[in-house]
């Protein structure tokens, strides 16, 4: 160096400066999320990754900037239906890089002039293709295919774009609508469905009212009948018991009396009219007809004492 001084008669500091110059023009940066593709003489040589990077000066140069993050676009596009129908979509296309390979990059770096470029090609790639798919269906048909639409697209543009070195991510259809008139259309028909819906589902309540209200009132009146039933035959059993007591009370006073050698006529006639007594006090009917006759008196003992004596039967039988 000292050499190249003397034969220049150029000052050591100038030197230094130059150099020193040259070698801050070489430093290149790249922030983090990109990556830069660098050329020499306008031919790719390197990719340099984020962080502070030294170039050949005047020899290398960075020739693209590329990023790879994820990237958003919004579409708004027309398509026409196989019945001639005017669809009208909103989407939303999620897109990055494929990856940082050099591969990759290089293809994203010289498959398109610009970004300009990149993204008409995008866009009319996706609007192709859903034009292409909405083309041979119906229009009452699209509203519900809506998942298939999508499904369709990423199908058929993978493989394309990653030839560019991208990948598609996500591709969201955020809205469908049609002409003026067929929304008008589809909302009455929306609207007749709902009133429809609502009469059906008013009926069907009203319909469970009534049929659990009816079947209320039948357990009810089923209950009232079997309580009144059940009452009824304890009635009847209390009835029959009382008369059998009856019997057999005036049965052994009677043969009492006839082994006192007693006139049962006078025990008979008590004992009526003791029975008069409590039907008055306890019964409930206004009129009672009795045979009050000696007669009639001595045909009810005879009952009772029969009665008795077919009971005393079955007892012993049993």
């Amino acid at each position: 160096m000292d050499t190249f001084v003397k034969k220049t008669n150029m000052p050591l500091y100038i030197l230094l400066a130059i150099i020193a110059m040259l070698i801050f023009s070489g430093l290149k940066t790249v922030q983090q999320g990109n990556v830069a593709v660098v050329t020499v003489f306008g031919k790719y040589r390197r990719v340099i990754r984020p962080g502070l990077n030294l170039l050949i000066p005047f020899v290398e140069t960075i020739f693209k900037r590329i990023s790879t993050q994820n990237r958003s676009v919004e579409l708004e596009f027309q398509a026409v239906t196989i019945d001639q129908a005017n669809v009208y979509f909103k989407s939303m296309l999620l897109f990055s890089v494929q990856n940082d390979a050099e591969e990759s990059i290089k293809k994203v770096a010289f498959k398109f002039i610009d970004e300009k470029s990149l993204m008409q090609a995008l866009i009319r790639t996706i609007e192709g293709n859903i034009r292409a798919f909405v083309a041979t269906k119906k229009q009452a048909e699209v509203l519900s295919l809506r998942n298939e639409i999508i499904d369709h697209v990423k199908e058929q543009i993978d493989n394309v774009i990653e030839e560019w070195g991208y990948h598609l991510h996500d591709l969201q259809i955020n809205d469908i609508t049609f002409d003026e008139a067929v929304m008008r259309s589809m909302s009455q028909v929306v609207a007749s469905s709902n009133l429809k819906a609502a009469a059906e589902n008013e009926g069907q309540a009203l319909l469970i009212t009534k049929t659990k209200a009816a079947e209320a009132d039948g357990n009810a009146i089923k209950i009232a009948a079997q309580a009144e039933r059940e009452a009824a035959q304890l009635r009847g059993q209390g009835v029959a018991l009382f008369r059998e007591e009856v019997a057999k009370g005036m049965q052994n006073a009677a043969r009492e009396m006839q082994q006192a050698n007693l006139d049962t006529s006078m025990i008979m006639f008590s004992m009526w009219t003791e029975a008069i007594k409590n039907f008055a006090e306890y019964g409930k009917g206004n009129v009672l007809f009795l045979d009050g006759s000696p007669d009639g008196m001595q045909k009810v003992m005879k009952q009772m004492m029969g009665m008795d004596t077919l009971l005393d039967t079955s007892k012993k039988k049993d």
